[in-house]
């Protein structure tokens, strides 16, 4: 029973922190190659797709969505969508995608004379599975190798370790009160319900006694 404990409890650390790895805000430093528009059919995947844009159709099984091309300073190449979020989750609000495309368009450079953006995205790149993170947001900066502490991702952090926190001291104090107590009795009603059945046990064992006499 313990290791099945330990094994439920660190499947649920884990799906938690996939979740928060994918949902949460990153940045990367990258020289923007190209910006392009595809038309893609939604499979398998199409959970890891954002919703439609703001004013268009809904329920589409293919629509045109923006792609951005880049290269990191190491020369490995990251290719992000382009898609809003608008009102639903993650709850970025973005409605800017067009504006977004734009900028990115601008900020095109070559390697001979590259232009570091920093790109603020959410979401994961996995090649086989044809994901690509979502970009919300990019800003030019100078120096490929700046370092930015993520501020917005260590308060949701607290927050969320603070209401997890407060949730498990109450339920701690609620089991100690409510539950431990009714433990208690139900298991005093078993030790004497054992000791009643064990008296019957031997009355019952003398009498087939007395019969063999």
């Amino acid at each position: 029973m313990k290791y099945i404990k330990w094994t439920f409890w660190i499947l649920i650390a884990l799906t938690v922190g996939a979740f928060l790895h994918y949902t949460l805000p990153q940045h990367d430093i990258v020289r923007i190659t190209d910006t392009y528009e595809k038309r893609v059919d939604f499979g398998e995947n199409s959970l890891f797709w954002a919703k439609e844009d703001i004013g268009t159709a809904t329920g589409q099984i293919n629509r045109d969505v923006f792609f951005i091309q880049t290269v990191k300073k190491n020369g490995k190449p990251l290719v992000y969508r382009n898609e809003d979020t608008g009102w639903s989750w993650p709850p970025y609000f973005k409605f800017d995608t067009s504006n977004l495309q734009a900028q990115a368009s601008d900020l095109r450079s070559t390697g001979d004379n590259p232009r570091w953006v920093r790109v603020t995205h959410y979401g994961w790149r996995i090649t086989f599975w044809t994901i690509f993170p979502n970009a919300i947001a990019m800003k030019p900066v100078d120096d490929p190798d700046a370092f930015y502490i993520p501020w917005l991702n260590i308060i949701i952090l607290t927050v969320l370790f603070a209401i997890f926190w407060a949730i498990r001291v109450r339920w701690i104090r609620f089991r100690e009160r409510r539950i431990d107590p009714l433990v208690e009795d139900v298991d005093e009603g078993w030790d004497s319900l054992t000791d009643s059945a064990r008296e019957r046990r031997g009355r019952l064992s003398r009498w087939f006694a007395s019969w063999r006499r």
